[in-house]
């Protein structure tokens, strides 16, 4: 038989009564291209496209060796060549792709031309166009299917894709030898090896941010339930007074579109928890949320913190380390004292912000990365760029959206809610018998001005629960030193 009379009605069995479809004598399942085109945005989106193009490019061999098994017992090819031949033809038959016109069909000599590549299409209509080759599952499928049918490891590579605007996809099929070290970056992805080295950090993420969310969660739900039942936002925000409703409200609506955060206001006033409930309450919130303060970290480490580093870019880099970028890639980065940040550093992050894209410190090539970023701040940012500390262009990349978190002393009405939470906190925590407080320290909390905000409020009932221990009242004031009010040693 050759090659070319191959049809598919000769490889492909239809069981309606049975509900039982085969594909070369064998079962096989129908999968809608479009389907399989949204599995590959998920694993991009929750593992990155390292992990993604493993498991996609696995799955193809496994699934290509299998396809080769099967027609071994149906059709008999005479020489290696035939093998070759047979491997694009069954392959088109199967609705991956078509080959162009008067292709010959040798996958180790001159390469196989496809046109109309599924995988390419559904890669550009569900991710858009990519800087590298998409149909790794197709390369798998021909990788395993030679390597099964010849007797010996191939491994197939693109050397143009449709997916990254070419006119058709060229495959490549060679042994690693053949390959060298020409592409080892790409043929690392048929390694089962690598696939658990990729997979192992992302599932271990994601189970460390569930058991983190649901303890604080958790946590949160006791507390309110003890001192204020009436506040039912998930991560306990008190918004008794307008200025801090409106800015929960704007919150949610900011949370809906995937725009990047400016959010200021006075150090302690809860940046970091409106940023999470910005990330909580959006399409990401699956995905990681990492916070980073940037001005607790010198430049030089805080741009292998960010963007990662390759083994050997400097002494002690023993091995090559993702950065917070890849690590809350589909999630959300809070970059925490933004106008901290030294000039150099702001010119790099204005560069992931306008390429969305990083390049690991060491390294010459650019990672792609998805991730929402929310710059916060108690500097005063449009000051620093008059005087030349904070570049202008960066400010109008963060500044999209822009959130303001009230001080303390302007949403008074949120004082004695927040000061009950926090006092029940305390009490479970140091575990004192604290109910409650007195008039007294009631008229103390709302006179005094809280500088250090809610910081600061959390120190003073901490240091309040410590001596209230002392009575038999269940109830706490609020110290005093040298006849003033108490002051946060922060």
């Amino acid at each position: 038989m050759r090659v070319e009379d191959l049809k598919i009605s000769e490889l492909v069995e239809f069981d309606s009564e049975a509900g039982v479809v085969r594909f070369a004598g064998q079962r096989a399942l129908i999968f809608d291209a479009t389907a399989k085109g949204n599995l590959r945005k998920e694993l991009i989106d929750h593992f990155g496209v390292s992990t993604a193009r493993a498991v996609l490019t696995r799955f193809g061999y496994v699934q290509g060796w299998r396809l080769a098994e099967a027609t071994q017992e149906i059709f008999q090819w005479e020489s290696e060549a035939d093998w070759q031949e047979a491997c694009g033809r069954i392959h088109m038959l199967g609705g991956m792709y078509h080959l162009a016109p008067g292709e010959p069909g040798s996958l180790t000599k001159e390469g196989l031309t496809l046109v109309g590549s599924y995988e390419a299409e559904q890669h550009v209509a569900h991710l858009g166009r990519s800087d590298v080759s998409v149909c790794w599952t197709i390369c798998g499928i021909t990788s395993g299917y030679l390597s099964r049918a010849l007797g010996k490891e191939i491994y197939v590579l693109e050397e143009r894709c449709m997916g990254k605007g070419d006119a058709a996809c060229h495959l490549l099929a060679r042994t690693l030898e053949e390959w060298g070290d020409e592409r080892s970056d790409e043929l690392r992805f048929y390694r089962v090896d690598n696939l658990k080295e990729w997979l192992e950090p992302s599932l271990h993420l994601i189970t460390e941010n569930l058991k983190a969310t649901e303890q604080k969660l958790l946590r949160k739900k006791r507390v309110l339930a003890r001192v204020a039942p009436e506040v039912v936002d998930p991560l306990g925000i008190i918004a008794r007074s307008p200025a801090m409703r409106r800015v929960v409200d704007l919150a949610r609506r900011i949370a809906l579109v995937d725009s990047t955060v400016l959010i200021t206001g006075e150090s302690g006033t809860g940046k970091e928890l409106i940023s999470q409930m910005v990330h909580d309450e959006s399409t990401r919130a699956a995905r990681p949320f990492i916070a980073v303060n940037c001005g607790a970290i010198t430049e030089s480490l805080l741009e292998s913190e960010l963007f990662g580093h390759a083994r050997g870019a400097f002494t002690g880099a023993v091995h090559d380390r993702p950065g917070l970028f890849e690590a809350a890639n589909g999630g959300t980065l809070l970059l925490d004292e933004i106008g901290d940040v030294s000039p150099g550093m702001q010119v790099k992050l204005l560069r992931v912000l306008q390429e969305r894209e990083i390049r690991r410190v060491g390294e010459n090539r650019s990672r792609p990365v998805n991730v929402r970023v929310i710059a916060a701040t108690n500097r005063e940012l449009a000051a620093d760029i008059v005087e030349g500390r904070f570049r202008k262009d960066l400010y109008y990349r963060l500044n999209v959206v822009q959130l303001h978190v009230p001080a303390l002393r302007d949403r008074r009405e949120d004082i004695l809610p927040l000061a009950r939470v926090l006092l029940a906190a305390a009490a479970k925590r140091m575990k004192r018998p604290v109910t409650g407080f007195a008039p007294r320290a009631a008229d103390q909390l709302l006179r005094y001005g809280w500088p250090g905000n809610v910081r600061e409020l959390e120190n003073a009932i901490e240091r309040a629960s410590r001596s209230a221990a002392r009575t038999s009242s269940g109830t706490t004031t609020c110290p005093r030193r040298s006849g003033r009010r108490s002051r946060s040693r922060r």
